[in-house]
């Protein structure tokens, strides 16, 4: 386990999956992620890589050949290896391997730079292409929040804040796919309440969210967080059924629909980079 801190925040990161698994304020004691309870969900904040979601018959084709992956993909089972730049700042790593080749046939170099800074925790993702051949990938992050933060306060009392969004269409899901249809709900001042029943039916799936910032806050007090993420076209919101907190989930890469031919290089959101070119976004997410 990775060990960062400064003196508003520690967090705990594992090498499996460069998985961050504990943000904790130092002077609160307030815990801002999920507590990993297996008896609805046991990860944390899986990174979605090099697919998110799931493939149609959870196959793909490329280049006339068939290639099996699992939803969501590899990256967040295997182990990185771990540059320790300082207190506050750590470097991930992963790359292609035998087992990844026959499941991904590219080369690839996946970088997770997490840094704090004040109340802030920002996650950079970089995609190097080591190769000479083009690179397809998709990539995403699945951090889950704890909702509520504090013993006293209801799911109920939380909602998100939207800050530029006053209605939201989102796709349904069908059978891990998405699907055509679409849902409408209008907000009121830019939020929307939580509720369980709004995930019993799988996440909600965005491709027109026009916020870059989603705030996860509640009616008792002052306390929540601001997780900002622009550059990313796709987003997730979901929670397990009945659990208490929300993934929020920024995707360069989404789901296959249900009518996709499973050709890779025709999948929606797929990102392609040139040989020895790069690729980088980044989310952040302050606590208060």
């Amino acid at each position: 386990m990775i060990f960062l801190e400064n003196e508003h925040l520690a967090v705990s990161i594992a090498e499996k999956g460069a998985e961050i698994q504990k943000l904790q304020s130092k002077t609160t004691q307030l815990s801002y992620l999920w507590n990993g309870d297996a008896d609805y969900w046991a990860k944390f904040s899986p990174i979605l890589f090099p697919i998110v979601g799931a493939l149609k018959g959870g196959r793909y084709i490329y280049k006339g050949q068939e290639y099996q992956l699992s939803r969501h993909g590899f990256a967040r089972d295997l182990e990185f290896s771990v540059n320790q730049i300082s207190q506050t700042e750590v470097e991930f790593n992963l790359e292609q391997n035998e087992e990844t080749l026959k499941m991904y046939p590219f080369s690839f170099k996946l970088q997770l730079h997490y840094q704090l800074s004040g109340h802030s925790l920002t996650c950079r993702y970089r995609v190097i292409n080591p190769d000479n051949l083009e690179l397809l990938f998709s990539i995403g992050s699945h951090p889950a929040f704890a909702a509520p933060l504090q013993s006293g306060i209801e799911y109920t009392d939380c909602y998100l804040q939207f800050n530029k969004d006053n209605t939201l269409n989102y796709h349904k899901i069908a059978g891990d796919l998405i699907a055509s249809e679409t849902e409408t709900v209008k907000l009121t001042n830019q939020q929307l309440p939580l509720t369980h029943e709004l995930f019993f039916d799988d996440a909600l799936v965005f491709k027109s969210l026009e916020s870059d910032k989603i705030s996860i806050r509640n009616h008792k007090n002052e306390h929540g967080l601001d997780f900002s993420f622009a550059g990313f076209p796709f987003f997730g919101i979901w929670a397990a059924k009945n659990a208490n907190f929300v993934c929020l989930e920024p995707w360069c890469g989404i789901a296959d629909g249900v009518d996709h031919n499973q050709q890779l290089e025709d999948k929606e959101g797929i990102v392609k980079i040139e040989g020895h070119q790069r690729w980088s976004r980044e989310w952040t997410l302050t606590c208060y």
